[in-house]
């Protein structure tokens, strides 16, 4: 039993690896597909929020899909699919092809994130105690070694399909291989008798999990923000030159990968409620030295802040969800559907961050529009609460272990 999860920890940290790596490569090389297909400034950000839009869609039918499919079956599909259209995004040269990818690649990435993270919560109830910060380390990795290589290829001018064709082509491979240690925690291994335990979906409604989804959504616009603006706040608002506007974001991630690599000992050490109030702290903080920063050396550390404060929070929401909906449903398939739904408003973060920070920063100013997430992501403290286990269920707020039908990981290859 032991060795089967080891595999299945393995193997899933390995699938939120590569989901990284290929994400990064997408959003980093956004001015080289716009060059190479000729997309207008004005249509592009129709084509950038078609993207989370679908993969929206994606979450929400793999909420459905779960209660007959094992959510392994759907990671093992879905990743093949999202490296194939990140191939596609390269190695197109029509819009209509650029379309057809991104839309397949939203739809992918949508049922991806949410059976990756399906798998995660049941495997981190099966260990009983935290490691899901660890599985989205592995994917700051990935998106760290992912930004890598964009660069290197945006350095050397190489075409688009060159940069994706070599990752795509040990990633592709090595993410199937892979798959066959999955473990379906909760609701069985594959064939039909596990399907038939996740009948029923969830019997948590969406006021439960509420709290939940506007911290998912706060940490997702603080995290966009970041993403989309910091380089931009550097070189504008506080002065620094073109070079030095590109590390804000780079050291976030680095300090995110940290943040993730040792989360989950400070959850076993202080509980889920400490950790995340204390992440919703250090990032609010990390706001307000950005926004109140005299230099672009001051700015630099409240990004080193940012990445340190909100790199706790998605993976511990998402953990909150399924633990939640176990004890409030005993069905095997109410933890899934809570995280798919869930999973949901990752991206209706991603989609409001980014233009509201613009248009306040347009309308008002920039640094003024700092203080817009950093006061939502400080309603997380609020919200602690809905981090904690049941005492009564699990003694002392801590989780126990669970017992998951491995049979030989997840429907063997």
């Amino acid at each position: 039993m032991t060795d089967v999860l080891r595999r299945g920890r393995a193997s899933l940290a390995f699938g939120f690896f590569a989901q990284g790596v290929a994400f990064a490569l997408l959003v980093t090389r956004i001015p080289a597909v716009q060059e190479r297909y000729g997309v207008s400034d004005a249509l592009l950000p129709v084509f950038l929020a078609a993207v989370p839009i679908l993969a929206g869609v994606g979450s929400v039918a793999t909420e459905r899909l779960v209660r007959r499919v094992p959510p392994s079956r759907l990671l093992r599909w879905s990743q093949p699919v999202v490296l194939l259209a990140l191939l596609g995004v390269g190695a197109g040269d029509r819009v209509a092809v650029l379309a057809v990818a991104l839309g397949v690649f939203g739809l992918a990435v949508g049922a991806l994130d949410a059976s990756m993270n399906m798998l995660g919560v049941s495997l981190q109830r099966a260990y009983g105690r935290s490691i899901m910060l660890g599985f989205h380390a592995a994917y700051s990795l990935g998106g760290i070694l992912g930004a890598s290589l964009a660069w290197a290829g945006a350095h050397w001018d190489l075409a688009l399909w060159v940069s994706y064709l070599p990752v795509v082509a040990v990633l592709l491979p090595a993410a199937l291989v892979g798959s066959r240690w999955y473990v379906d925690g909760e609701g069985g291994g594959g064939g039909a008798a596990g399907a038939r335990k996740r009948e029923g979906g969830s019997g948590v409604g969406f006021k439960a999990l509420l709290p939940l989804c506007l911290v998912m959504t706060f940490a997702y616009i603080g995290d966009s923000t970041v993403s989309n603006w910091s380089a931009k706040y550097l070189q504008d608002v506080l002065g620094s030159s073109e070079q030095l506007a590109t590390v804000p974001y780079n050291v976030y991630m680095v300090t995110t990968l940290v943040g993730r690599a040792v989360g989950d000992f400070g959850v076993r050490r202080f509980g889920a409620v400490a950790v995340v109030r204390g992440g919703a702290v250090v990032a609010a903080g990390g706001f307000a030295v950005v926004a109140g920063a005299p230099g672009a050396w001051v700015g630099m550390l409240g990004f080193t802040l940012l990445g340190l404060g909100l790199c706790v929070l998605v993976p511990q929401t998402f953990a909150a969800a399924g633990r939640l909906a176990a004890e409030g449903d005993g069905r095997p398939g109410a933890s899934d559907a809570a995280v798919a739904r869930l999973n949901v408003f990752n991206y209706v973060g991603f989609l409001i961050g980014s233009p509201l920070v613009g248009a306040l920063g347009d309308a008002w100013s920039y640094r003024g529009a700092m203080l817009v997430p950093m006061v939502l992501v400080l309603v997380t403290v609020v919200y602690a609460r809905s981090f904690e286990a049941r005492p009564d269920r699990y003694g002392g707020g801590h989780e126990r272990p669970r017992t998951v039908d491995v049979g030989r990981g997840s429907n063997g290859l």
